[in-house]
């Protein structure tokens, strides 16, 4: 059984489902996002959609542009900076994303179906959902566009610091990547407060790659 529409349904009106990628990478932003089906999602949509973490890369990128194809379907993307992740922290730099993604919708949905146990402070009434982006079309649409939002701006990335592989990597402490950093380094872009790149950064243990 994949994610549906009964929580929506129940619900009534325009219920946005939220959610995030990239909370445990090592490096870059973390991109929220929230999508809102006024009419109800098409049922030749629904079986692209599922938890974007259960999905190939092709298969995420095919859900994506069905959702951005023209349909009845309403996304807002929003994001939070390296600096703001280590000025506020990973958990409330993910919420701050989720409030922008919410913000940035066409019109502020009558809910907020939020993946996971913390709710964003958003202007409108909110309902966690853990393990939503299993459970619900709204907030498995939204983990697809945040998950490929942000691979492709890790992807831009990547051009100008190739030394990390992030194209493969997306940030996230591979193998490759932790070895990258032995080698060369931490870079603007990856967050100083997380594993590895706390203890370089502590002990000056490899150059910057700035």
């Amino acid at each position: 059984m994949g994610p549906d529409f009964t929580r929506e349904a129940r619900h009534g009106g325009r219920v946005a489902g939220v959610d995030e990628a990239g909370r445990g990478p090592l490096a870059g932003p973390v991109v929220a996002a929230a999508v809102v089906f006024p009419a109800g999602v098409p049922d030749w949509l629904r079986p692209l959609l599922d938890d974007s973490k259960k999905l190939t890369a092709p298969a995420r990128q095919a859900a994506f542009d069905a959702l951005h194809s023209g349909g009845p379907v309403e996304i807002g993307v929003g994001a939070a900076s390296v600096a703001e992740i280590a000025r506020l922290n990973i958990l409330r730099a993910s919420l701050l994303a989720m409030r922008r993604a919410v913000l940035r919708l066409p019109r502020l949905p009558d809910l907020a179906l939020v993946d996971g146990n913390q709710a964003p402070d958003l202007p409108c009434p909110v309902e966690c959902c853990v393990g939503g982006d299993g459970l619900s079309l709204s907030i498995a649409a939204a983990s697809v566009v945040a998950k490929v939002v942000r691979d492709r701006a890790m992807a831009r990335l990547a051009a100008r610091y190739p030394a990390y592989g992030w194209l493969a990597n997306a940030g996230y402490g591979t193998a490759a990547h932790r070895a990258a950093l032995r080698r060369v380094g931490p870079c603007r872009h990856h967050r100083a407060a997380f594993g590895l790149v706390r203890t370089l950064r502590q002990h000056g243990d490899a150059p910057g790659a700035d």
